[in-house]
């Protein structure tokens, strides 16, 4: 059952949440995803290369801005967003032949 951590009392409340969190940032890292796809097809079409510098630093910002907009510590999740940025232009580069 959905709880806030605030209504949570046992450590398997605490737990049964996490793992409902974490399955619903699945559900939006799949969503984000089917945007990358969809960038490299737009990006073949348009002669886009995988990796646009300055729209990867924008990327990267906004991370951090909205991290620190939650209370959160937005180089922590800045770094994260690289991750996954670096995962994104292999797979760019993969499907528009840059390898």
């Amino acid at each position: 059952m959905a709880k806030t951590a605030e209504d949570c009392t046992t450590m398997a409340d605490i737990r049964e949440n996490i793992d409902r969190v974490d399955q619903a940032l699945m559900a939006l890292f799949e969503e984000r995803w089917s945007f990358i796809r969809r960038a490299a097809e737009i990006k073949a079409g348009l002669g886009i290369p995988a990796d646009v510098p300055v729209r990867v630093k924008e990327v990267r910002d906004n991370a951090n801005r909205n991290a620190q907009a939650q209370g959160l510590d937005g180089d922590f999740y800045e770094g994260i967003w690289a991750q996954l940025i670096q995962h994104a232009i292999a797979y760019e580069k993969a499907q528009l032949g840059e390898d």
